[in-house]
């Protein structure tokens, strides 16, 4: 099959590897329909993510299920599934707990030595607690199959990052990044109830989603700048719930300063950079809560689906760019160009 693999920064190949069998009576293989390239990814690509030359790459896909082992109980051959960024068991405490994220026997998609979401094909180990079956119907929805791969990651994120953030009915919101997780906090907090919304963010195409989404008001500026702008719309007290999509240290240290004391900070950018931006003492004095992190968005799937399905949200709009997969360096360039918000691979 074809598959992306990377071996120096800046050095994205597609190229033919082994198809994927399976190997153990839990796993499954799924041919993929729909995939994509998330910000995460550009990390690697720059070379400021370590990777092994050759490893396979990309954590986001859907597709059909083309096999599937013995002792695999909840899908099966025919089957559309999606596939949240990590494998988990579904059984141990964590997963039982709604922690997917740190399953005990689970795995991120590219790691060595296992297939990327990039490809014509993946295996996916424990397939019953990884894998989500989605309606037959939906492979024909090609407006609707872009919407349910959110799922797998950035849809999941936003929401982990909203429900972090303590985002409630009647809130004040403020989301710090304009990439598609920021974007998508955006669309979850306005599922969520939140009364106003503001979208930091200077690039005009990502704001105007925001507003689709649910935003009220968009601040361009940033630093200090952005801070006094946020405090200004809010009578100077801050936003009552504030999510950080980016993960440097001036995006945090905005984040804690335009939090309302008493108000909590959801964070979900990879973290990256010199330092945190964090100032303990001041999130002391205001009493800021910060909760975050890899979001587990295989416990999200279940009560995000219906939503999607009956289109109370459609996160679709995040993809601006589709390129079949041997197009996916090109995708890979325009997003750390920043002349694409989020790449579609379609197979």
């Amino acid at each position: 099959m074809r598959a992306t693999t990377i071996h120096a920064p800046y050095d994205l190949r597609v190229e033919d590897v082994p198809d994927p069998v399976v190997r153990l009576p839990t796993d499954a293989v799924v041919r993929v329909l729909r995939a994509c390239v998330c910000g995460s990814d550009l990390w690697a690509y720059r070379g400021e993510a370590a990777r092994q030359p050759g490893q396979r790459i990309g954590h986001e896909f859907l597709g059909i299920v083309e096999e599937s082992g013995s002792e695999v109980s909840t899908v099966g051959r025919g089957d559309l599934v999606v596939a949240p960024f990590m494998w988990s068991d579904g059984v141990c405490d964590y997963c039982r707990e709604g922690l997917t994220t740190s399953c005990e026997h689970g795995g991120f998609w590219g790691a060595v030595g296992y297939d990327g979401g990039q490809g014509e094909a993946v295996r996916v180990p424990f397939a019953d607690g990884t894998l989500v079956r989605l309606p037959a119907e939906a492979a024909s929805d090609d407006c609707l199959l872009s919407a349910l791969l959110t799922l797998s990651d950035v849809m999941g994120t936003g929401h982990h990052a909203a429900l972090g953030a303590g985002v409630r009915e009647g809130a004040t919101v403020a989301v710090v990044g304009d990439g598609a997780v920021g974007l998508c906090g955006v669309l979850a907090a306005q599922r969520l109830g939140a009364e106003r919304i503001i979208a930091l963010g200077r690039h005009e195409g990502r704001t105007a989603i925001a507003r689709r989404f649910g935003a009220t008001d968009v601040v361009a500026e940033r630093g200090e700048a952005a801070v006094e702008a946020v405090r200004a719309l809010t009578g100077g007290q801050g936003a009552h719930a504030v999510i950080e999509a980016v993960g440097t240290e001036q995006s945090m240290r905005t984040a804690v300063d335009i939090t309302r004391a008493g108000g909590a900070i959801g964070f979900v950018g990879v973290p990256h950079g010199s330092g945190t931006g964090l100032d303990l003492g001041v999130m002391f004095n205001r009493n800021i809560a910060l909760r975050g992190g890899v979001a587990p968005v295989r416990a999200y799937i279940p009560e995000l689906l219906p939503d999607v399905l009956d289109g109370t949200i459609d996160p679709s709009p995040v993809f601006d760019m589709t390129v079949g997969i041997e197009g996916v360096p090109d995708g890979y360039k325009a997003m750390d160009q920043r002349t694409a918000l989020k790449v579609m691979i379609t197979n």
